[in-house]
């Protein structure tokens, strides 16, 4: 049985999307068979890794407008990586889920179907709290939670982990807390290595070791359509990704 993680954080900009699909696509490198769910109606993780935004996407799984197997589509550089796309239509899917009996169960219900056939699901959250990610969190066994190292990096930790501690009361006993990854990073910066104290003293234990350094080409890969590791394997962010990748199946032996 596959491991389900979100990729949640509802501040933007925090390297949630970069951290979804490299991780990702690290781990196909690994050979370990990886769904990414991209669940942003931005469509990042979409378009990042060379995909468009098509009739079959995670937005017509959840609305029941086709199988969670016609919206699967395989990654031709990377044979292990399979992805769910987004689509602009996401957006419509937080008033129309409400209309639907048990629709904070939607991804959970389509997600167990495949569950069987990977070693990992990872979804990509929206940078929001609302019905979607929600329906992530339901559906995961755990939550990995990018920190920006920046002077806002605390601000909104409080809002999510409640979130957190509300979807295990309700929905989902037992979401856990897969650990906090520092994005963003810049030695240089005083008050980057000051964060990094502050969260490591709020949270020990729960933090990783690989911390995300700011890097051009991590940056650039998605507009080829490509993660970091197919479009400079050499740069820092793909050599970031990949320790990360095998620091997060050191914690997940199986």
């Amino acid at each position: 049985m596959g491991k389900i993680v979100a990729l949640a954080n509802q501040k933007g900009g925090v390297g949630k999307t970069t951290t979804s699909m490299n991780l990702a696509a690290s781990l196909a490198v690994l050979e370990k068979r990886v769904l990414l769910v991209d669940a942003d109606p931005q469509a990042n993780a979409t378009s990042g890794l060379g995909f468009e935004q098509g009739a079959h996407n995670i937005y017509s799984v959840l609305l029941s407008q086709c199988s969670v197997y016609d919206a699967i589509f395989a990654n031709e550089e990377l044979p292990y990586l399979h992805i769910i796309p987004s689509s602009i239509n996401l957006v419509g899917a937080e008033a129309e889920l409400p209309q639907i009996e048990g629709g904070q169960f939607r991804m959970r219900e389509a997600l167990e179907q495949v569950r069987a056939n990977y070693d990992f699901i990872i979804i990509d959250c929206q940078p929001s709290l609302g019905l979607i990610t929600l329906n992530a969190l339901t559906a995961a066994d755990s939550v990995m939670i990018p920190v920006q190292t920046e002077y806002f990096a605390l601000e909104g930790l409080g809002k999510l982990l409640s979130t957190i501690k509300m979807v295990r009361e309700k929905l989902n006993p037992n979401l856990e807390i897969e650990g906090f990854l520092f994005t963003m990073y810049d030695s240089r910066l005083r008050l980057a290595n000051q964060v990094v104290s502050d969260v490591r003293a709020h949270f020990p234990g729960q933090v990783y070791n690989t911390i995300v350094g700011r890097n051009t080409r991590l940056s650039e890969a998605p507009s080829f359509g490509k993660p970091a590791i197919l479009y400079d394997a050499s740069s820092t962010g793909s050599i970031n990704y990949m320790n990360l990748a095998q620091e997060f199946l050191a914690r997940n032996k199986f």
